[in-house]
């Protein structure tokens, strides 16, 4: 389900405790072109700690605009004050661009926004993406490492200790994505593999989950995929019409 509608207005005629996880990307810094339309922080940001349930995790995509030689520093100060009005900063995690655009500055070419990983206490859900191991399979002897800790201590006491190194590993909390590709018809779209892993990572089936700034509805895409319900909210009707018709297509 997609509403039409401001996030500060719609989200306050949600009940508490009602979402299990929100995924979104706000506009940012007017660093794209998006109808005219600025949004009341603050506001939305109480409300979606109102409406998130306990142990729930929203993932916050954002990045910074460059003014006059300076990063805004938007970013740190959305996410000081999720931890004012009650939100854990579980993870600052980074997106980063494999394929970022020159902008020719005079400085290293920007190339990542951050996800911050917000929680409402200790989150419930935790499934990790995992990645292969480049060893996986080769025997290993970690009995004779000796690493010495306080008071003449041995971490490891044996002389042998043969482990098989696995198969797979945990992701890091830096996840690179190729930008671009595809039409949408959306000035800002993060990669859907990016939608694809957090919704995977921080919910399950059934769970409901909401994008307050829906735009071309790359969550509920993933949602759609991963057998997820979905509310997202769309200032845009233009956006509304592009998201619902997307979800459709590529669900």
């Amino acid at each position: 389900m997609i509403i039409c509608g401001d996030s500060a207005i719609e989200l306050t005629k949600f009940s508490n405790d009602y979402f299990d996880m929100v995924l979104t990307s706000p506009p940012y810094d007017n660093l794209r072109s998006y109808k005219g339309y600025s949004f009341n922080y603050e506001k939305i940001a109480q409300e979606l700690f109102r409406v998130l349930k306990p142990n729930g995790t929203m993932v916050w995509v954002v990045g910074d605009a460059t003014i006059k030689g300076s990063e805004t520093g938007t970013s740190f100060k959305q996410a000081l004050y999720f931890k004012e009005i009650g939100f854990n900063l579980y993870d600052t995690m980074i997106y980063e661009k494999q394929n970022p655009i020159p902008q020719n500055h005079k400085r290293y070419e920007q190339c990542f926004e951050y996800m911050f990983v917000l929680t409402k206490g200790i989150p419930k859900t935790f499934n990790p993406v995992k990645v292969p191991c480049k060893l996986a399979g080769k025997l290993e002897n970690w009995g004779s490492r000796k690493t010495v800790m306080d008071n003449n201590q041995c971490r490891r006491h044996r002389d042998t200790e043969i482990r098989v190194t696995n198969e797979t590993k945990q992701h890091t909390n830096i996840f690179t994505y190729s930008i671009g590709g595809s039409k949408t018809g959306h000035p800002a779209v993060f990669p859907l593999q990016l939608a694809l892993d957090q919704v995977s990572t921080w919910s399950n089936e059934n769970d409901l989950v909401l994008d307050p700034f829906c735009g071309s509805g790359t969550t509920g895409v993933a949602c759609k995929k991963f057998n997820r319900n979905f509310v997202g909210i769309e200032i845009s009707s233009d956006y509304v019409d592009l998201a619902n018709d997307r979800i459709v297509k590529e669900g």
